[in-house]
């Protein structure tokens, strides 16, 4: 069983973006248990190296450990996060709950209208050495004529992104991060491998390039 943690930034009662990530918990696929956090307007300003965090906070970080990824939607506020997501966010930094944690966005407005929100959200996850999962973070507008009296969201086109996103995240998650290239092999579109200064020469006798003579 796969856990995803869904965590919207907006803290409105008929937020689009809850009401799409409340979509996802319901309409979650066989083997995976999606589960909408709504604590974000209980948790307490951030206090750094807090020792004997609140109760909220301490609930907060048991979610995100025990989950196996995290999917966010985020309004954009002022040109960023919401205060409100970033003090979440800040918490869980501070706990080390992001470290490693395998992180996906689902954007649900028009392209531009939340790009500072998302470029500060992958910036703060990689301050969290978050593992940010691109194939399965996913955009589709929606308006709010789409959230039904159920609050869930009616558009079809949804579900079939999150089924999509779904599985790719569940791809991400059993897929190994590629190992880092050795610093030593500096690979470019002008010059060749560079090799070890301690590795194997150039053959006795054979004509140096200009690069490999100092020229």
């Amino acid at each position: 069983m796969t856990r995803v943690l869904l965590i919207s930034g907006s803290t409105r009662g008929g937020s689009l973006h809850t009401a799409a990530l409340r979509t996802a918990a319901r309409h979650a696929a066989e083997g995976i248990a999606a589960d909408l956090y709504e604590g974000l307007v209980a948790l307490p300003a951030f206090v750094p190296g807090e020792v004997y965090p609140p109760s909220s906070v301490s609930e907060l970080r048991r979610q995100v450990t025990m989950a196996d990824a995290l999917l966010i939607s985020t309004p954009e506020y002022a040109g960023s996060l919401p205060g409100s997501l970033k003090n979440l966010l800040d918490w869980l930094i501070d706990g080390g709950e992001l470290r490693g944690k395998p992180v996906a966005w689902l954007s649900v407005v028009e392209p531009g209208v939340d790009d500072g929100a998302r470029t500060s959200l992958e910036s703060v996850l990689g301050h969290g050495s978050a593992r940010l999962l691109r194939p399965a973070c996913v955009r589709i507008p929606l308006d709010m004529a789409t959230i039904g009296a159920d609050g869930l969201i009616t558009d079809a086109r949804l579900h079939m992104a999150l089924q999509d996103m779904v599985h790719a995240l569940v791809r991400s998650l059993t897929e190994r991060p590629a190992a880092p290239q050795p610093s030593w092999q500096a690979h470019s579109s002008v010059y060749p491998v560079v090799q070890r200064q301690d590795g194997p020469g150039f053959p006795r006798g054979a004509q140096l390039p200009p690069w490999a003579r100092g020229a």
